[in-house]
C-alpha cells in the first residue's frame, strides 16, 4: 500500500463513521436500529485501533523521523487522528446517554443503575452474583508474588483499590479482576421484579455492587473498569515450512499483543489510570475515558434480548428465485442460462444447494472452492466434507490470513484435510480473496463445468446482511477461466490468457485504467461517455487519477462508495464531473459493481476487489462481465439507477471531503432504495 492511500484511510474511516453514528441519531430508524448503529461505530473502532492505529504506532517506532508523503510524520498524524476519535466517541456516548437510553426507558426497556434497584431486585441481584458470577471469577492481588496479570485484548476487567491486610498478613492496595468472557455482559431481571418492564443491568453493576465480598476483611476503596484493545496483526515471514502452523502460534500471541488504547470509565481517579497506563507502556494520548461502560460493542445482543420486533426493522424474508425453488435440477437450470442471485434479497440458500447438491451427485466428479470468510458454522463447508469423505477431487483454497477469521479457517482446513480434500493455503505473500465455487460434472459421457461468483463471501451469516450479487453459470468460457484460476493459485507457472474473466493481480488493474481511458477518448470524440462503479472503498492512486481525466474530458462519473473514497468530487478544474455518495441503510452495501458505457456496449462487470491498491496489486480476486441483456439492465436498476434515486439513506460527498445527507424537498417522494428491494423482492 502507498503512503497515500495509508494516510487518507485514517480520515476515510472515521468519516465513514460519522455517518453510521448519523443513522443512530436518525429517529426515523427503529429505537434498537439506532442502539445496533451505535455499537456498530465501536465495533469499526476497535478495529480502527488493533489494526490502523497500531501500524502507525509500529510506523511511529521504526521511522519516526522519516516523513509520509504528505511531509507529516508518523506521530502527527497519530494527533490528529487522536483528537478525531475523541470527538467521535464524545457524541457516540453522549447520544446513547441523552437520547437512546431515555428513548427506551420511554418504552419501558430500563438499565437499571445501581441507585435504582428494589428491594426485590438486590436480592435477585445478590443471589445471582453468589451463583453465577462469583464461582468463575479469580482476583489478582498484586504483590510481588503476584505481578500485573496478562490482559486479554478487549476483554473487560476491573481496577480494584484496597486497603488492609489478608488473611496472610499482605498488604497490598490494588487487585486486577478479569470478567471472563463466558459472563454475560447485560443481565436481564425477571419482568416480576420490574413491575412488567423489561429491566436489564450490566455485568460492571453487579460486581461493583458485590465485590467487596470478594475481599473478606479488607476495605475496597475504588472499582474501575478497564480495556485494552491491542495491535492484533499477524506477522507472518516468508520461508516458513508450515504456515498453518505458524498462523495458530500467531493466534496466541494476538491477544497479548503490544497495547494501543486503553478505556476506563470518566471516574477512574487519574493515580488509577496513571498506574494503568505505566503496565501497558502507554501514555496519556492512548488512555479514552467514556462516559459509560467501556465496551458498548456488546450491547449489540440488546434487541436479540428483548424480542420487540416494533422497535426493529422488519424481519428480513428473502426470496428464492422460482427456477431454483427444485434444487434436485438445479444442475439443469443453470446448464440452461445463467442465474443472478442478489443477497440478501434474495436467499443465499441456492448457492448452498448447489454446492450440497454438488456433494452427493454421483455424476460430479470433482468440486473447487475459495474460502476467505465462512464462519464458525458453515453447511457449505460440511458439504465440501461430505463430498470428500465420498471420494471426490475436492479442492479448497483456504485463505489463512483473513483478518480476524485465521482461527475459523485454520480449523475449517484441519477438518477438510482430514476428511481427504486437497487444500491449499493460496499464494504466499497474496491474499485470495476471489469468491468463485467450481462443480464438473459427467453428463452424457463428458465432463462439463458449473460455476458460482460472486462480490461477497461464502458466509451464510453475513450474506443475511451484506448486499452482494452472485452468478451461477454453465457458460463454458466462464467457467474454463474459473479452471485456470484454480491451477495457476494451486500449482506453478504464468497468468495464462483468460476468455472472459479478469484478474488480480495481472488483467483488472489495466482492465479498469483502459475502460476509463477508453470513456475518456468516447466524450473527447464527442461520443456519450458515462462510468458508474459501486464498491467499497476507493483509494487506488492511477484509477484516482485516471477518473480524475476523464471527467475533465467530459465523461460523466458516478461513484457509490460505501466506506472510505480518496476522490474529492465537484473540485473545480479537477473532478467537475464525478458524483460520490454512499448508502447507510438497514443493510451493508458490499457488492462491486462496475458500468463503462462504451459507446452503447455497455460493459457491466461484477467483482470481489475494491478499487483499492491491494487489491489491485496484493491479492487474487476476480471480476466477471455480466453479458445477459436481461440480467444487465436488473443490476444496473439494482446497483445504481436506485441508488443514485435514493434520498432516504444517501450521502453525498463534497469537495473537502466531508459528506450531507441527500436533500430532499418537504414535498417529495421519499425513496430508500433498500426498502424498494425488500419489497420486491417479498416471497
Amino acid at each position: 500500500m502507498n503512503d497515500s492511500e495509508f494516510l487518507c484511510r485514517e480520515s476515510a474511516l472515521l468519516a465513514f463513521n460519522r455517518r453510521v453514528l448519523a443513522q443512530a441519531e436518525d429517529e426515523s430508524v427503529p429505537l434498537l436500529e439506532r442502539l445496533r448503529f451505535v455499537c456498530i461505530v465501536s465495533s469499526n473502532l476497535d478495529e480502527f485501533f488493533e489494526v490502523r492505529v497500531a501500524a502507525l504506532k509500529r510506523l511511529e517506532k521504526l521511522e519516526p523521523r522519516t516523513p509520509l508523503l504528505n511531509g507529516q510524520l508518523p506521530h502527527q498524524v497519530l494527533n490528529e487522528v487522536n483528537v478525531l476519535v475523541r470527538e467521535l466517541i464524545a457524541d457516540q456516548y453522549a447520544l446513547l446517554a441523552h437520547t437512546i437510553l431515555p428513548a427506551l426507558r420511554r418504552e419501558n426497556i430500563i438499565f437499571y443503575k445501581r441507585n435504582e434497584w428494589t428491594p426485590a431486585q438486590r436480592a435477585w441481584i445478590e443471589a445471582y452474583f453468589h451463583h453465577e458470577i462469583k464461582p468463575v471469577i479469580t482476583p489478582i492481588g498484586l504483590d510481588p508474588a503476584h505481578p500485573f496479570p496478562k490482559t486479554l485484548n478487549k476483554s473487560l476487567n476491573f481496577a480494584v483499590e484496597l486497603s488492609g491486610k489478608d488473611a496472610f498478613g499482605r498488604a497490598s492496595n490494588m487487585a486486577i479482576v478479569q470478567a471472563p468472557r463466558i459472563l454475560p455482559r447485560l443481565v436481564m431481571l425477571p419482568e416480576n421484579l420490574c413491575e412488567g418492564k423489561q429491566g436489564l443491568v450490566f455485568l460492571s453493576s453487579i460486581m461493583h455492587e458485590h465485590i467487596q465480598t470478594v475481599f473478606l476483611g479488607m476495605e475496597v476503596r475504588g472499582f474501575h473498569q478497564f480495556r485494552l484493545t491491542r495491535d492484533s496483526e499477524l506477522t507472518v515471514n516468508e520461508g516458513l515450512n508450515n504456515l498453518r502452523t505458524a498462523i495458530q502460534g500467531e493466534l496466541h500471541d494476538r491477544q497479548y499483543g503490544s497495547g494501543v488504547r486503553l478505556e476506563i470509565a470518566t471516574k477512574c481517579p487519574q493515580h488509577v489510570s496513571d498506574f494503568l497506563l505505566e503496565q501497558f507502556q502507554l501514555d496519556d494520548d492512548d488512555l479514552y475515558r467514556v462516559d459509560g461502560p467501556v465496551n458498548l460493542v456488546r450491547l449489540a445482543a440488546v434487541p436479540e434480548m428483548l424480542a420487540r420486533p416494533d422497535l426493529t426493522f422488519p424481519a428480513l424474508q428473502p426470496a428464492t428465485p422460482k427456477a431454483l425453488k427444485n434444487p434436485a435440477v438445479i444442475f439443469d437450470t443453470i446448464g440452461t442460462r445463467d442465474i443472478l442471485l442478489h443477497h440478501p434479497y434474495e436467499s443465499f440458500q441456492p448457492v448452498v444447494d448447489f454446492l450440497t447438491q454438488a456433494a452427493h451427485d454421483p455424476d460430479v466428479v470433482a468440486i473447487k472452492m475459495t474460502i476467505y470468510r465462512t464462519g464458525k458454522k458453515s453447511d457449505l463447508i460440511r458439504a465440501l466434507i461430505a463430498a470428500a469423505l465420498a471420494g471426490k477431487e475436492v479442492t479448497v483454497v483456504v485463505e489463512l490470513m483473513a483478518r480476524f477469521d485465521e482461527e475459523a479457517n485454520v480449523n475449517w482446513a484441519s477438518q477438510l484435510e482430514e476428511a481427504g480434500a486437497h487444500v491449499v493455503y493460496g499464494v504466499f505473500g497474496y491474499k485470495v480473496h476471489a469468491k468463485m465455487m467450481l462443480v464438473v460434472r459427467r453428463e452424457n459421457g463428458e465432463l462439463k463445468r458449473y460455476a458460482h461468483l460472486g462480490t461477497g463471501n461464502y458466509h451464510q451469516g453475513t450474506s443475511r446482511i451484506y448486499t452482494d450479487f452472485g452468478l451461477l453459470t454453465a457458460d463454458e468460457h466462464i467457467t474454463s477461466d474459473v479452471n485456470d484460476l484454480f491451477i495457476q493459485i494451486t500449482g506453478l507457472g504464468q497468468a495464462g490468457r483468460l476468455s472472459k474473466l479478469y484478474q488480480s493481480p495481472f488483467t483488472l488493474h489495466p482492465m479498469i485504467m483502459d475502460a476509463i481511458a477508453r470513456e475518456a477518448e468516447n466524450a473527447r470524440a464527442g461520443k456519450p461517455a458515462k462510468i458508474m462503479a459501486k464498491m467499497n472503498a476507493l483509494l487506488e492512486p492511477q484509477v484516482i487519477a485516471a477518473l480524475c481525466e476523464a471527467s475533465a474530458a467530459g465523461v460523466q462519473i458516478d461513484l457509490i462508495v460505501r466506506g472510505m473514497c480518496a476522490l474529492p468530487p465537484g473540485v473545480k478544474g479537477l473532478s467537475e464531473n464525478i458524483r460520490v455518495r454512499s448508502i447507510i441503510g438497514q443493510l451493508l452495501e458490499h457488492s462491486r459493481v462496475f458500468y463503462f458505457h462504451n459507446d452503447g456496449l455497455e460493459n457491466l462487470y461484477i467483482a470481489s476487489a475494491d478499487w483499492m491498491s491491494r487489491n489491485f496489486f496484493e491479492r487474487v480476486e476476480t471480476c466477471v462481465p455480466i453479458s445477459d441483456p436481461r440480467l444487465k439492465q436488473r443490476v444496473i436498476r439494482e446497483a445504481f439507477t436506485l441508488a443514485l434515486a435514493d434520498n432516504a439513506r444517501a450521502w453525498l460527498m463534497q469537495p473537502d471531503g466531508s459528506y450531507i445527507r441527500v436533500p430532499r424537498a418537504a414535498d417529495e417522494e421519499v425513496i430508500n432504495m433498500q426498502e424498494i428491494l425488500l419489497n420486491e423482492y417479498q416471497p
